[in-house]
């Protein structure tokens, strides 16, 4: 056997603390008093989130910070360094994604996420629009999981090449273009992921170890094209621990009903 073979044999030590290196801390929240009033009717989300997040043993809970208006926005982010932007559209759902564009070219770095109530002619709408200054569309179905979901989210997208192709951290890779779908998808395996890691935690030696540890998770990667989904397993390939998938969703730039079927061939072709 030779030295390469032989050394595929011994067990490395994951290096916890090189993981999850960017969090999101602060997040802004855009929102009429109206829509903030309609989620928070169970409580202020920052208290929320901070107790899903000493639910599941997970460390500094982000600060949310709320905005009535684009102008606040504006002045708030002048004022405070933000690590994630979540706006709920008004009546006028392109104001949403114009403002969502210029952000974007002031603050390149900072995700924006859009939190619209699902509806038939809300999907409708949002067909038209311009999504160049928005990282994704979420359906808020008035559960604060999916906040902590969409944090997860941005945080492993954040991290994943330092995480997954430096560390070796496996991944999740979910295709599915429905915003309703993986909007009440998400927060399930996120909670399935976390509860199952603060089980794993439990065998360190100490606190600051099982928070460490907390960190190797699984991360979850979202796709939402045929081609965005083959770019991300080729990216990720040697890291994959599964893949979850949709049947119909675009490919070539049209809706594709086998997609998700040539998806799986095209993957099992290449990793039986």
């Amino acid at each position: 056997m030779n030295e390469a073979k032989l050394s595929q044999l011994y067990l490395h030590d994951t290096a916890f603390q090189n993981l999850m290196q960017k969090r999101i801390h602060n997040v802004l929240l855009i929102a009429s008093p109206y829509d903030a009033f309609m989620m928070e009717e169970d409580g202020r989300v920052e208290e929320q989130l901070y107790l899903e997040y000493t639910a599941l043993n997970l460390s500094s809970p982000p600060r949310v910070k709320r905005t009535s208006d684009y102008a606040g926005a504006y002045e708030t982010l002048k004022s405070k360094q933000y690590d994630l932007i979540i706006a709920m559209p008004g009546i006028d759902i392109g104001e949403t994604f114009r403002e969502a564009k210029n952000i974007k070219q002031m603050y390149p770095e900072i995700p924006f996420v859009v939190l619209t109530p699902f509806s038939k002619e809300v999907s409708r709408r949002l067909a038209n629009e311009d999504f160049s200054g928005v990282d994704y569309v979420f359906s808020w179905l008035g559960n604060v999981d999916l906040l902590l979901a969409i944090i997860k989210l941005m945080e492993d997208k954040m991290n994943s090449d330092n995480d997954i192709l430096e560390v070796g951290i496996q991944t999740i890779l979910l295709v599915e273009d429905s915003v309703r779908f993986y909007s009440s998808v998400l927060p399930y395996l996120y909670k399935f992921l976390l509860k199952q890691s603060l089980i794993f935690s439990t065998e360190a030696l100490n606190e600051h170890e099982q928070m460490l540890r907390m960190r190797g998770r699984p991360k979850v990667i979202l796709a939402r094209t045929y081609e965005e989904a083959m770019t991300l397993y080729r990216k990720y390939q040697n890291k994959i621990l599964g893949v979850v998938t949709d049947i119909s969703f675009s490919r070539n730039g049209e809706k594709d009903k086998l997609a998700g079927v040539k998806l799986a061939k095209e993957i099992k072709a290449a990793d039986p």
